[in-house]
């Protein structure tokens, strides 16, 4: 039973996704004589956290009730009250828990405080699928880094174009919606400015009925050489194009680019550096970044090793050719045992697609 009811808190969790950075995904379920009496999530960071919204739901009658909660109650003030309070004023007899927070601010004291107030709290229910749920803010919280997941759609034979750069569309509609859902739940979506050049996208989320949140976008381009005209710049959406560079753009160049964009000077040069980059997007709060880069931005995030997870969407179509791009360019790996493995490997049809779902092997596996 309880890891149904967890189950259900995760479920509640889901449907805030892409909305909470850069807080976590978080819910919690009310139970009392075995009946759900409160549902809660936490939908917007700023706003209630999830317990309160299910103890607001279950009223009075949440006394002497069981919470079961997908993430550890905070026990500090941040834009909202603790939420353990809310938890020992309402009568709450037992707290069931699948993940203890890392946020320092949080790890360990919101239980601590409940189990002093008498209350029985209970650790690590469905903690696998919490973790899995939360990959963005647990890597966010701890290293102030932004969780990088890279998605490229590639050929039977592993090519992203043919050799004259024509790449619509590899892959069908269903594969296409599916990277549109992605680009929904990431923070910021990067692309170097190469892919500016070939291909001019707009980098919206279009998903139907106009639900979907577009991303900050980001441009890699270490020279500033941007396009004014390019679509990127001029496209009409509520989400901020960022364009990053070196310390080498000139002036009037980077005051041009300016009325379009903000311009982000992330190091010296001659290139941009990624990790300094990455560094200067956690410092501005945003907590996940897709990359949906050409073969060069690919391998630069791939042989830096900065890629937390891999989206392979693979059509079955055959392209060819020496000359005809791969996803990951530059310097590749020369020693086959230094090869990057892929983890965690997943695989979900997707019309005549297949797209594989994984991440990179760590030395602890």
């Amino acid at each position: 039973m309880d890891s149904n009811f967890m189950r259900l808190a995760l479920e509640l969790a889901g449907k805030a996704r892409g909305r909470t950075s850069p807080n976590p995904l978080v819910g919690a379920v009310v139970v009392k004589d075995g009946r759900i009496i409160g549902r809660g999530y936490h939908k917007k960071a700023g706003t209630d956290h999830a317990e309160v919204h299910a103890l607001l739901e279950a009223g009075d009658k949440a006394e002497g009730a069981d919470l079961y909660v997908t993430l550890e109650p905070c026990n500090h003030y941040g834009r909202t009250p603790p939420c353990t309070e809310s938890i020992i004023r309402a009568g709450i007899k037992r707290v069931f828990i699948a993940l203890q927070d890392p946020n320092p601010l949080v790890s360990g004291q919101g239980i601590q405080k409940l189990r002093s107030c008498g209350i029985e709290v209970y650790e690590r229910i469905m903690e696998e699928e919490a973790k899995l749920q939360n990959e963005v803010f647990l890597k966010y919280i701890s290293t102030k880094l932004p969780f990088v997941a890279l998605k490229t759609a590639i050929s039977l034979d592993g090519k992203i174009a043919t050799e004259t750069g024509d790449s619509k569309w590899i892959t069908g509609e269903e594969a296409r919606f599916h990277g549109h859902m992605l680009r929904n739940t990431y923070d910021a979506i990067m692309v170097g400015i190469g892919t500016v050049v070939a291909d001019n996208p707009s980098l919206t989320c279009r998903l139907p009925n106009g639900d979907g949140r577009d991303p900050v976008r980001i441009i890699v381009d270490s020279k500033l050489s941007i396009s004014l005209e390019a679509q990127v710049l001029h496209h009409n959406s509520s989400a901020p194009t960022l364009v990053a560079t070196t310390a080498q753009a000139s002036k009037d160049r980077i005051k041009a680019v300016e009325k379009w964009a903000r311009v982000l000077i992330v190091n010296d040069g001659p290139l941009v550096s990624l990790q300094d980059l990455l560094r200067n997007l956690g410092e501005q709060e945003i907590s996940s970044v897709l990359v949906e880069g050409g073969g060069h931005l690919n391998g630069s995030f791939l042989r830096e090793q900065l890629v937390d997870k891999f989206y392979f969407y693979v059509a079955p179509k055959l392209i060819g050719g020496a000359r005809a791009p791969g996803p990951f360019q530059g310097n590749g790996i020369l020693e086959l045992e230094n090869a990057v493995e892929i983890s965690k490997l997943s695989l979900k049809p997707l019309g005549n697609d297949i797209l594989f779902t994984g991440y990179p092997r760590t030395k602890e596996g």
